[in-house]
C-alpha cells in the first residue's frame, strides 16, 4: 500500500507553504501528494507545483493527483488537455480523479445554468471520452449527456494518464471497475473499503477486465493535538459538511451522496438527531460537539500524534493507496506537519 499525504483549502496555505509541506512529505517518505478541488485555486497548477517542489527532496518528484474535480466545471477536452500537460511535465506521476460534485442537486445544477441529466450518465460519458484522449485516440462519442465528434488531443506522445473515479454508491463504484484506472473513496470505514472493492469487481467482471488492475485510493482524515478537544472539534467540523451537508436534507437528497453513504454505514439514526439540533438553531460548534466518538473514529483519527497511526492503518484496510488528508486543529504549519510526522509511511508500513 502506498501512503500519499492529502493538503486542501481548508488549511489556508500560501503558495511558499504548500512548497515547503511538499518538499516535507518527500523528506518523510510520502509516495504522493493530493488535493481536492472546488471553486477555488486550479487543482492541476497546484499539482504541478507541488510536484516541482518535492523535486528538493526526491529528484523525481512524487506522484501527483487530484481526488476529485467536479467535472462540471471543465469539458471533457479541458481535462485531457490539463491533465495531459501535467502527466508530460511530471513523466508519468499525475493521477486525474473525477467525480460528479454537486451534479445530482438540482440547485447546483442551475447554479451552472445546466439541465437536469442522470450522474451515472455523466460520469460514463466523461470516464469514456477523456480515456480515449489521453490514450492518443480520436473520439466520436454519442452519449446521454456528452457528445463528442472527431476530437483528439494534440499532445505527441500520447500522455496515458491514469483518470480515477470518485465513487460511493453502488452504481458508481460499478463504474470504476467497468471503465476507470481506479477509484477515489472517502469517508469509508475498512467494512464498506470492502464492500466497495466488491461493487468495483462486478464493474469489472462486466467489462471482462481484471479488478485488480482498478486501483482504489482514500484519503483518511487526521487531526493530531496533544489537546483532544480541540482536535475532536476541529476533526468533527470537517465531518459536519459530508455526513450532514451544508442543510437539512430532503428525504430525496438523503438518497443520495455523502449523506446516502454515512447513512449505509449505520448512522441514520444519529444523523437524525444531528438534524434536529440543526432545525432548532443548534450552533456550528454546538452540533460539532454532539457527534459521537463512533462515527468520528470509524472513518479516521482525531487526538495525539502517539495513536494516529495505528488508527490510519486500521481505517486504510484494502486500499492500493492510502492518503493522509490533513485536519489542523489551529492556524499554523505546526499541526500540519505533526499530523505528517505522525503517520509517515515508516509507521504505517
Amino acid at each position: 500500500m502506498d501512503i500519499g499525504v492529502g493538503l486542501d483549502a481548508n488549511l489556508n496555505l500560501t503558495l511558499d507553504e504548500q512548497a515547503q509541506l511538499s518538499e516535507e512529505a518527500a523528506r518523510l517518505g510520502y509516495t504522493s501528494i493530493w488535493t481536492p478541488e472546488g471553486t477555488g485555486q486550479d487543482s492541476f497548477q497546484l499539482c504541478g507545483m507541488r510536484w516541482e517542489a518535492s523535486r528538493k527532496a526526491a529528484p523525481e518528484g512524487l506522484d501527483t493527483g487530484i481526488a476529485v474535480s467536479p467535472v462540471m466545471y471543465r469539458t471533457p477536452m479541458a481535462f485531457a488537455m490539463s491533465g495531459g500537460t501535467l502527466s508530460q511535465r511530471t513523466g508519468g506521476k499525475f493521477f486525474m480523479g473525477i467525480g460528479t460534485g454537486g451534479a445530482y442537486r438540482p440547485r447546483s445544477r442551475r447554479a451552472l445554468g445546466l439541465k437536469r441529466f442522470s450522474a451515472l450518465a455523466l460520469m460514463r460519458d466523461y470516464l469514456a471520452i477523456i480515456r480515449k484522449l489521453v490514450a492518443g485516440e480520436e473520439v466520436d462519442h454519442q452519449g446521454e449527456v456528452v457528445t463528442l465528434r472527431g476530437a483528439k488531443l494534440a499532445i505527441d506522445p500520447p500522455p496515458k494518464t491514469p483518470v480515477y473515479l470518485g465513487a460511493l454508491g453502488p452504481e458508481m463504484l460499478r463504474l470504476a471497475g467497468e471503465m476507470a484506472d481506479g477509484a477515489c473513496l472517502n469517508w469509508c470505514n475498512p467494512e464498506r473499503i470492502a464492500w466497495s472493492r466488491e461493487r468495483i469487481a462486478e464493474g469489472a467482471a462486466k467489462a471482462g477486465r481484471d479488478p485488480s488492475e482498478v486501483k482504489m485510493a482514500q484519503y483518511i482524515r487526521v487531526c493530531v493535538d496533544d489537546d483532544v478537544d480541540a482536535a475532536r472539534l476541529a476533526y468533527a467540523k470537517s465531518t459536519m459538511g459530508y455526513a450532514l451537508g451544508a442543510q437539512v436534507p430532503t428525504e430525496r437528497e438523503r438518497q443520495l451522496g455523502y449523506r446516502a453513504h454515512f447513512e449505509r454505514m449505520g448512522h441514520t439514526e444519529e444523523l437524525a438527531m444531528l438534524d434536529q439540533m440543526r432545525e432548532k438553531g443548534a450552533s456550528r460548534d454546538e452540533v460539532a460537539t454532539a457527534f459521537s466518538d463512533g462515527l468520528l473514529q470509524d472513518v479516521g483519527y482525531y487526538g495525539p500524534a502517539a495513536g494516529a497511526a495505528a488508527a490510519f492503518k486500521r481505517v486504510s484496510q484494502g486500499l492500493d493507496t492510502a492518503v493522509v488528508r490533513v485536519v489542523a486543529s489551529r492556524p499554523g504549519l505546526e499541526p500540519i506537519l505533526a499530523a505528517m510526522r505522525a503517520c509517515r509511511p515508516e509507521l504505517i508500513q
